[in-house]
């Protein structure tokens, strides 16, 4: 059980919320791209030396476990490859959204082996950093209308948005970790 150190706001955002920059500059998007790059490796070692019950301990009260936001990365990330492909081949496409608290609580992100979504999270970031690295700059301009939040979502945010969402479970997964001395 955790002894409540830190609020649940803190628990829930451990390096606070996207905020975008207003211009994404070239910079901005190298740095994101190399964070999305270097992430698989990273969250590999962090996670793959955990026992059965250190994977199924919850990251804060109420939350996922370590094993749910593993494959929660990957089902995320895979979603957001698929969504920037849309984006690059059709004029502003409706994407689909997923409900994705209740895909965490499908069979397999509760209880399979997270060696499958952390092999699938390097395939995936493999290709989207090679495709990412290959945009011409107008290609970032590019959007897709987000179905849940009926707004357009530029790639340039995109890309910075999910370099936030692999630091942000990362460090979900490093706070308990470092929390239960097992780090």
């Amino acid at each position: 059980m955790y002894v409540l150190k830190k609020s649940l706001e803190q628990l829930k955002y451990p390096i606070g919320t996207f905020q975008c920059p207003e211009t994404v500059t070239t910079q901005h998007l190298k740095n994101w791209i190399l964070t999305l790059e270097q992430f698989p490796i990273k969250f590999e070692a962090l996670v793959k030396h955990l026992t059965k019950e250190q994977l199924d301990t919850s990251y804060r009260p109420d939350g996922w476990t370590i094993r749910q936001v593993v494959h929660h990365v990957a089902d995320s990330h895979h979603h957001s490859y698929i969504r920037f492909k849309w984006a690059l081949t059709e004029d502003t496409p409706l994407i689909k959204a997923y409900n994705e608290k209740l895909w965490a609580e499908l069979p397999d992100s509760k209880y399979a082996p997270i060696q499958m979504s952390l092999e699938h999270i390097k395939a995936v970031h493999y290709k989207l950093v090679a495709l990412l690295k290959l945009l011409k700059t107008a290609d970032f301009n590019k959007s897709f209308l987000h179905p849940e939040t009926n707004r357009e979502v530029l790639l340039s945010y995109n890309v910075g948005n999910y370099a936030w969402h692999s630091k942000h479970h990362y460090a979900h997964i490093e706070n308990v970790l470092k929390e239960k001395g097992w780090l």
